[in-house]
């Protein structure tokens, strides 16, 4: 596991950032990112009608004015989980308890046609044993969203891990599932985020495969001074 959460990832250039947008580097960390994968959560959300849930969603806000529940409008219905670590669990009507370190309690098993989780992974120890959970939980799909590249952060409840494509398609696989679409934004000096989206069986038609290796197809994945890999726009 540990030799896969160093590797290079890339993407295309229609997800590079001018630093001009913006130029308050705590909102290129945190802000664009978090806007990148919310517009590819959107792009998929209402494909799922089932029963959908958001895995340690802690209010369930998308941190830029909404709620990750009007993202899947078609869904029968809609969960949170949270672990009661002193800030996570909200004690609304409906949350459930898990601890993504624990076993899965049996009457989650298989629950939810969709598993959504966003930024949790990496804060988790044993994130194998937290992304078998997430799969084992899903009867069709999990969606979720890792980051590549990001600083420190979360320092009263742990930062452990970051993620490869590699990685990812990696732990799909080994918990039954296929990575069928994976995604990353590319801001220059800015946090690095992948989104990915995988299924049992063959899938959804209306998700096409992806599974960025490039900035730019056309040139050599390590070009000169890694210009092509993701990696290299960070540290500039």
């Amino acid at each position: 596991m540990a030799a896969g959460l160093l590797g290079a990832i890339v993407s295309q250039p229609d997800r590079i950032f001018a630093m001009s947008d913006n130029p308050d580097p705590a909102w290129l960390r945190f802000r664009r990112p978090r806007s990148w994968s919310n517009g590819e959560i959107r792009r998929f959300a209402p494909l799922f009608r089932g029963a959908v849930v958001n895995v340690s969603a802690w209010t369930d806000e998308d941190k830029e004015g909404g709620f990750y529940r009007d993202y899947f409008c078609s869904a029968s219905e809609y969960k949170t989980t949270n672990f009661d670590d002193g800030k996570g669990l909200q004690r609304t009507e409906g949350e459930v308890f898990l601890d993504l370190e624990a076993p899965l309690p049996p009457d989650l098993l298989g629950r939810f046609d969709l598993v959504f989780n966003h930024t949790t992974l990496e804060h988790v120890f044993d994130c194998r044993r937290a992304f078998a959970n997430l799969a084992a939980m899903a009867r069709n799909a999990v969606m979720i969203v890792v980051p590549y590249i990001q600083q420190m952060h979360g320092s009263g409840y742990g930062d452990f891990w970051r993620f490869t494509p590699q990685t990812m398609k990696r732990l799909y696989e080994e918990n039954g599932l296929a990575l069928r679409y994976c995604s990353a934004n590319g801001a220059d000096r800015a946090s690095i985020y992948l989104f990915c989206l995988g299924f049992r069986g063959d899938g959804s038609p209306e998700v096409p495969e992806r599974f960025d290796l490039a900035l730019d197809p056309d040139k050599p994945l390590y070009g000169p001074d890694y210009r092509n890999v993701i990696g290299g726009n960070v540290l500039d």
